[in-house]
């Protein structure tokens, strides 16, 4: 499939500065949004360390035999083992980046990346930035947050509402950088052309509803325009975090990297 991509990323009205990354290539078939944090501008490092390595080492594995970070799933794609694997590495450069420099201790970040190859695309994601697929009409989330809110409303103690409105709704239950093991949930789908993929932080689905985005993403034939409307509608919503979306627009043909 090719891809048409674009990314955009906003430090909100309340924050001082930008802790959010991101990465859009089309050629390579891979997106990925982070979203930091950490005191001491940490967060942003975080990222941005993060960021860095899972996509460099997506574009080595694509020109050469990269070696596989942790176990080989062989019940997954070739393509999502890379993506793993790649987080795996992001985690092991941010971990040790923190362990050297006393300033950076106690840094982190969310990831979410998608990854295609040929038909095939795989989302992989460590806390609670998260993935959307918009086809015939419908949103539909492709990731689970890992956050204490969301983990209370999976075990019923806590209604979706009162998660949207509690006080802890942004602690979050793995990121990057804070354990050295890894738990990384990876999906794979069928995409098909007219597909429209989002990726973006929490500063983006805590002040845009699922409708309200849909209506953007399903209106606007261009990914610029829908990550524009998408950070006017969150600032507009008040704008609380750093917001990061990236949308890509698949059509026919095929991405540069297959395996």
């Amino acid at each position: 499939m090719k891809i048409l991509v674009h990314g955009l990323t906003d430090k909100g009205l309340s924050r001082k500065n930008n802790e959010d990354s991101f990465f859009a290539d089309k050629d390579l078939g891979l997106i990925i949004v982070a979203d930091g944090m950490g005191g001491h501008s940490a967060g942003e490092v975080a990222s941005r360390m993060a960021v860095e390595a899972l996509s460099g080492y997506i574009r080595k594995s694509c020109t050469g035999v990269e070696p596989l970070i942790g176990p080989h799933d062989s019940g997954r794609s070739d393509a999502s083992n890379r993506l793993v694997s790649g987080i795996r590495l992001a985690n092991q450069v941010v971990c040790e980046a923190a362990k050297n420099n006393p300033s950076w201790q106690g840094m982190g970040t969310t990831i979410v990346a998608a990854l295609a190859d040929g038909d095939r695309l795989s989302i992989a994601h460590v806390g609670d930035s998260r993935a959307y697929l918009v086809r015939s009409g419908t949103i539909s989330q492709l990731t689970d947050d890992h956050s204490v809110v969301a983990e209370y409303v999976r075990k019923g103690l806590m209604s979706k509402e009162e998660a949207e409105g509690s006080r802890i709704r942004n602690l979050v239950t793995r990121a990057l950088g804070l354990d050295e093991a890894l738990e990384v949930d990876v999906t794979e789908i069928n995409i098909m052309d007219g597909d429209r993929l989002l990726l973006c932080s929490d500063g983006l689905s805590e002040m845009v509803a699922d409708n309200q985005a849909l209506m953007i993403i399903a209106s606007n034939d261009l990914p610029e325009s829908v990550c524009t409307k998408l950070v006017n509608e969150a600032n507009n919503n008040g704008g609380m975090d750093n917001i990061t979306v990236v949308a890509a627009f698949v059509l026919k043909g095929k991405s540069d990297c297959t395996h």
